[in-house]
């Protein structure tokens, strides 16, 4: 076992000194050494019951012959930091989780690990250690919160930002937004829309790290207990098989999860952490490849931003297995790769069933024959640039308007509440990409601004930052190469025309070369807004959002 070596042999009789001092016995540590990594604190609302599925988790390990063995990871709450300098670092967290995770597993040689997380960086930040550490691992997630209600009508949190900019619009009394207040957020887990934590822990499903339901139990539910039980056992069963999971992430399965993604309608914010996490394991997940998945998948759901229907709709439905079962009446999933359950994704689905297609459409009836993100290219994005194509409104998906240029996300929001911004306008939010932010914050506060007064069919919002999944509209976030380095974003200047076409993934600035090469002669890059601490580090390192913003250390 891997945990000999600090455990076995004469050599070794110091470090059993110190496991004595923990309180462990002779008996337990003749046994694996299974370390569960708890995301559990108690500001983040998706993470608020970790406690417990974490002591559900330690039962399972248990029952199977296992020693478990808790360590911490930090999570933030992305709705607590939105639209203030804590939005800098989210993002930033996923690669602290992943180089922490992989300093407190491989510094004490566990043989085998169960990761508990829930929140948006968590999960991806978890998955990216688990393919560095590389011992048999298995996912399960703290799970979704429950809808809330408001008049009667299902509601989430992209609803409650929402209502702030219908406030400013004054077509909402603060009475109003103080119920709101109050209904939205009726229960610890993840927010209930398909927003990134949920889009991640169902595509932790559906890439084969996380066993059945890990996406969509609701965190209320008895169920999600069961689950982490039968997740520490499903580990201990891994351990004797040796399936790691670089036995699991593979290309294929990049590929079946990129598939899932454009069913479900995930967060832009995938298009992030797929390749960041194949990154770790030595696969190159070009985005290009996105648009060919895209063109072939159809759109089979529309939970909040995009339509209705809610994180525990999808459940009662069937999950994310119903979701992949329909998938393969169009041969459209691999269904040969082993899995995390320790059968392959054929045998895990075999017996799923789409049980409401009003929340699971059909593949003979989707919402859309495409997938529910496109990639865009175009001068004013020659690397990428991404919008969720399944939150966009049918008169949105070709537009053509002029640029209202802002050098930061407050400076918009200002604008827009002021009611600045009219129909037709493209807001364009540049120097707050992974370099220039530093940290790449997310824009919820001015999409919903745009939404809450009105403006979401009729206003598009582009930047080199990203989008919360609870964002909707003709949100087209990760614009590479971002403006920090003198990407095209950073040459628009009020009024020129920007044309967009999603259904021919074109993004087009409509100022002639000429023109830009001038404005590029002048351009100077701007001085880093942070310059101490782990921001400025992490600006230092990190590349472009088209490659997953992921870190590299600079060349001499």
């Amino acid at each position: 076992m891997k945990s000999d070596n600090v455990k076995a042999g004469m050599q070794q009789a110091p470090h059993r000194s110190l496991f004595h001092a923990l309180g462990v016995t002779k008996e337990e540590l003749e046994r694996p050494l299974v370390g569960i990594v708890s995301s559990y604190n108690e500001i983040v609302p998706g993470h608020m019951n970790l406690d417990k599925i974490v002591d559900a988790v330690k039962m399972g390990v248990a029952m199977a012959g296992g020693t478990p063995i808790v360590f911490p990871a930090i999570a933030v709450c992305d709705g607590i930091a939105m639209g203030h300098i804590g939005m800098k670092y989210s993002l930033v967290t996923r690669d602290l989780i992943a180089d922490s995770t992989e300093a407190m597993a491989i510094a004490h040689q566990f043989d085998a690990l169960v990761m508990v997380p829930n929140c948006d960086k968590n999960v991806p930040g978890l998955l990216m250690a688990a393919a560095r550490i590389n011992v048999p691992t298995v996912f399960v997630s703290g799970g979704p919160m429950m809808a809330g209600r408001v008049k009667g009508r299902k509601r989430s949190l992209s609803s409650m930002f929402e209502a702030v900019g219908s406030y400013s619009a004054g077509t909402m009394t603060a009475d109003d937004v103080e119920e709101f207040v109050n209904n939205v957020c009726p229960t610890c887990g993840s927010c209930s829309g398909m927003y990134t934590a949920n889009s991640m822990n169902c595509l932790t499903e559906a890439i084969g790290m996380g066993l059945r339901g890990n996406g969509t139990i609701p965190a209320v539910y008895s169920d999600r207990i069961i689950l982490a039980k039968h997740a520490g056992m499903q580990v201990m069963e891994l351990l004797r098989r040796n399936i790691r999971p670089r036995d699991i992430l593979t290309e294929k399965a990049f590929i079946n999860a990129l598939t899932v993604d454009m069913a479900l309608g995930c967060s832009t914010n995938t298009m992030l952490h797929l390749p960041a996490i194949a990154h770790e394991v030595g696969i190159d997940l070009n985005l290009d490849i996105a648009n060919e998945i895209s063109a072939r998948t159809p759109n089979l759901c529309h939970l909040a931003p995009a339509g209705p229907t809610y994180m525990e709709d999808l459940n009662a439905a069937g999950g994310v297995y119903a979701v992949m079962k329909e998938l393969t009446k169009l041969g459209l999933l691999d269904t040969s790769l082993i899995t995390a359950t320790g059968k392959t994704v054929g045998e895990n689905i075999e017996n799923a069933v789409n049980l409401d297609p009003t929340v699971i459409r059909p593949v003979e009836d989707p919402y859309s024959e495409t997938g529910g993100i496109a990639v865009l290219k175009g001068n004013l994005a020659p690397d990428s640039c991404v919008v969720k194509r399944s939150a966009v409104v049918p008169e949105m998906m070709v537009h053509e308007g002029p640029a209202r240029v802002f050098d930061c996300e407050e400076d918009a929001i200002a604008a827009i509440k002021g009611g600045q911004i009219v129909a037709g306008d493209v807001v364009v939010i540049r120097y707050e990409g992974p370099k220039g932010g530093p940290g790449m914050r997310e824009m919820l506060n001015p999409t919903s601004a745009i939404a809450g007064m009105g403006l979401g069919s009729t206003v598009a919002l582009i930047t080199d930052g990203r989008f919360s999944g609870a964002s909707r509209g003709a949100s087209i976030g990760h614009v590479s190469p971002e403006a920090a380095v003198g990407g095209p974003i950073a040459l628009v200047e009020e009024g020129d025309i920007i044309a967009i076409d999603i259904p021919a993934n074109t993004i087009t600035l409509k100022v002639s070369d000429e023109e830009l090469a001038k404005r590029r002669a002048v351009w100077q890059p701007r001085q880093p807004r942070v310059t101490t601490g782990y921001l400025a580090r992490y600006a230092a390192m990190v590349t472009s959002g088209n490659r997953g913003a992921v870190l590299e250390v600079p060349k001499a």
